[in-house]
């Protein structure tokens, strides 16, 4: 029997449209300018190099999720924090994924490592600061950890669409956020592992409900709009039975069945479409290893006495 004859129809889903709004942009930029010269306020140029690091290193994801047109992108600035570009889709594609991640550390490092080459030769104050900004921040970017770029690499070449696995990975991300931020005393750092820690947990209880929904032959690795009635309905009596509250919007014609839809999609997982070669991992593989090691090597090799001179 056909699917809408045995259950209602789902609701629509309004998603919510966020428009590009370069005026907010902007003024996070001048707060964040603002804030760090009231801290460094006699390294004006370390700031303003910071602020265009971070700019390029953003825009490089920017123009990857324009490119493959991602809803909703924009771009902020946090104060102490860095910043960071949003945006989304309904069913992403492995390939995209990794161009939109790495067009913002892999160019870094790249530019930096020129710079790091270049001020050696020419003996340039400036430009090497400049680049050792480039490399910290891409660097630092690459590392394996969840949010950071170099954790969604791994992400996305290794664990796929596993709960269990992406929630350890995670847990692990926190718990190494927080060792760092203390050993260096930066509470900034350890502050947002310990908020990384309250996301674990909802990722927990995510994963106990997709549980439920597989004994129940659920399919929600699917967008909205191609989840079957039989699936919303499946995934509405889950939900309203961890959160009984629900059940009360469930009265409701219009409105309830609108916040329950939005609760329903932001259980399902977005589709990604595994179009990536094993020879094309290897390759994105190695160019992280060795976007990591030419900073090194060039640190190693050239000679910046003449720069500790001056101190």
């Amino acid at each position: 029997m056909v699917d809408f004859e045995l259950y209602p129809e789902k609701p629509q889903l309004h998603k919510q449209v966020v428009q590009s709004n370069w005026g907010l942009t902007v003024f996070t930029i001048v707060l964040f300018i603002a804030v760090f010269l009231s801290i460094y306020s006699d390294r004006a140029d370390f700031v303003f190099f910071l602020v265009f690091v971070l700019l390029l290193h953003e825009f490089g994801h920017f123009s990857q999720m324009k490119r493959f047109n991602y809803e909703n992108v924009r771009m902020l600035f946090i104060p102490l924090m860095g910043a960071f570009v949003q945006g989304s889709k309904d069913r992403y594609s492995q390939k995209e994924s990794l161009l939109v991640v790495i067009y913002g550390p892999f160019p870094g490092i790249i530019l930096g490592s020129v710079g790091l080459y270049l001020s050696g030769v020419y003996q340039w104050d400036w430009l090497l600061l400049l680049s050792f900004i480039f490399i910290f921040v891409n660097a630092i970017n690459l590392l394996p950890i969840d949010p950071l770029d170099g954790g969604q690499i791994l992400k996305l070449l290794l664990i796929r669409q596993r709960d269990l696995y992406l929630m350890i990975f995670a847990l692990i991300s926190s718990l190494a956020l927080i060792i760092i931020g203390l050993l260096m005393k930066d509470w900034l750092v350890a502050g947002f592992g310990f908020l990384m820690g309250i996301r674990v947990r909802a990722m927990q209880k995510n994963y106990q409900l997709r549980k439920d929904l597989n004994e129940l032959h659920v399919n929600y690795v699917v967008t909205y709009e191609e989840l079957s009635n039989r699936d919303y309905h499946m995934i509405k009596q889950v939900l309203i039975k961890d959160k009984p509250v629900l059940a009360e919007l469930d009265a409701y014609a219009e409105e309830g069945n609108s916040v329950l839809a939005s609760h329903v999609s932001d259980l399902l997982i977005p589709p990604i479409t595994q179009d990536l070669s094993r020879l094309a991992k290897v390759f994105l593989f190695l160019a992280w290893i060795v976007l990591f090691a030419l900073p090194i090597y060039l640190l190693l090799t050239l000679n910046f006495n003449w720069y500790f001179e001056k101190l």
